[in-house]
């Protein structure tokens, strides 16, 4: 029996240093790499360029070009994948230069999309966000724009249609668009129906690959896909969590953030990247066996600051604490409260939900009242929509201590309750 193992495509990674940070150029390169890896193809070595600003016509100097050709024969690279996003100027004059497969952190980033995209919703995104990413750069590439090799950045829906126009490719844009909002209506719905149970809604977010879909599958006993890799899972998932104390939540896991997110991506994405904006608390959850996890925090609150979602109490989570380096230490100034776990292992885990319960009360009303019998209803309406502490059947009516949102619980005693 002849075994036949998959041919991975092999990329050299190219960057440019604007800033004079090599480190954190370099980061970006690594973090780069993982993405290759997560796509299906392999890194074969870096480059990387201080210049004052990006090359208008090939992204790198005509002097660092000849050395990609050359370090590309030497380690038999397929292409080059560049850490930022090329225009189609820079795209045409790198391959007129000899190099075959030109392809930008972007291209990548979409790929792993529509590799792991597995709802409607989901892959209908996916298609808006690159049909938009490569309408732009239909013009000048002409049919070299489809690599029908199958490799990556050649796949998801509408993949072997990259030579149809700018009229056609506008028209399935109109009929996508009219596709999400549909959804986004039907999410919308959702977000209603959950606002009207009352109960408080906990969103997870955080930088790509932190351990979200971890900590939520070993909080509400769930299944959701977590792998070390990153865009594992895409599509926000909301699930049950009874606390410590009873009090009951609704925890939503959301997409996760990446330095140099595609803004098509942003765009496609909204409404779910949004559900953090409806949330009563975000916990925050940050990879702090990762050096470079300060500037990881910096770009999940850009984003958030981005979308909107301000104001609202954060606790953070410096996660994979078994994996830390000893005496290390982290701050996250943003934060309302911060801790350390390991949602892999659970230590940790006991205190969070006590932190996080402390968190949710705080944004709720402690009520008590002695309610007579010839209004038990009142009971049913605290049950349904709080947290009951304590329920006692005393001769003069029902005695309740309970939890309920700041507004409900105003209702409450001032009796415009219903």
């Amino acid at each position: 029996m002849i075994e036949t193992a998959i041919q991975k495509e092999k990329f050299l990674l190219v960057g440019v240093d604007t800033d004079d940070d090599a480190d954190r150029a370099m980061a970006s390169l690594r973090e780069l790499a993982e993405l290759i890896d997560t796509a299906g193809g392999e890194c074969v070595d870096f480059i990387l360029q201080r210049l004052p600003k990006r090359n208008t016509a090939t992204y790198v100097g005509s002097g660092k070009v000849t050395e990609i050709l050359e370090r590309m024969e030497e380690t038999g690279a397929d292409g080059i994948v560049c850490d930022d996003e090329l225009t189609p100027a820079q795209i045409t004059n790198l391959r007129e230069a000899g190099i075959a497969v030109v392809l930008d952190r972007t291209a990548v980033i979409l790929d792993i999309f529509a590799k792991h995209a597995l709802t409607s919703e989901g892959k209908l995104q996916v298609e808006m966000a690159q049909l938009k990413y490569r309408s732009s750069r239909l013009q000048g590439l002409g049919t070299s724009m489809s690599r029908l090799g199958g490799g990556i950045g050649t796949r998801g829906p509408g993949e072997s249609k990259l030579e149809t126009d700018r009229r056609r490719i506008r028209e399935r844009i109109s009929i996508l668009d009219a596709e999400i909002r549909k959804m986004q209506k039907s999410r919308e719905v959702a977000r209603k129906q959950r606002s009207e149970s009352a109960l408080p809604v906990v969103a997870v977010v955080g930088y790509t690959n932190a351990g979200k879909s971890t900590l939520l599958n070993r909080l509400t006993d769930s299944k959701i896909l977590a792998a070390d890799q990153l865009f594992a899972t895409l599509d926000p998932t909301t699930r049950n969590c009874r606390l410590p104390g009873g009090t009951e939540i609704l925890m939503t896991d959301t997409v996760g953030f990446i330095n140099k997110l595609p803004h098509h991506l942003v765009d496609a994405f909204r409404s779910t990247l949004e559900e953090a904006k409806y949330a009563d608390i975000l916990v925050h959850m940050v990879d702090a066996s990762n050096d470079d996890c300060e500037n990881q925090m910096k770009v999940v609150y850009e984003t958030l600051d981005a979308l909107g979602v301000g104001g609202k109490p954060v606790l953070t989570v410096f996660n994979k604490k078994d994996q830390m380096e000893d005496g290390r230490i982290l701050k996250d100034l943003r934060a309302d409260q911060t801790m350390f776990l390991s949602a892999k292992t659970g230590d940790g885990i006991d205190a969070f939900l006590e932190t996080l319960e402390d968190a949710v009360n705080a944004t709720r009303m402690l009520i008590e009242e002695l309610v007579a019998y010839t209004d038990a209803g009142k009971i049913a309406w605290v049950r349904k929509f709080g947290t009951i502490l304590t329920e006692e059947y005393r001769e003069d009516g029902i005695y309740i201590r309970a939890w309920v949102e700041r507004s409900l619980g105003e209702a409450f005693s001032q009796r415009n309750f219903h």
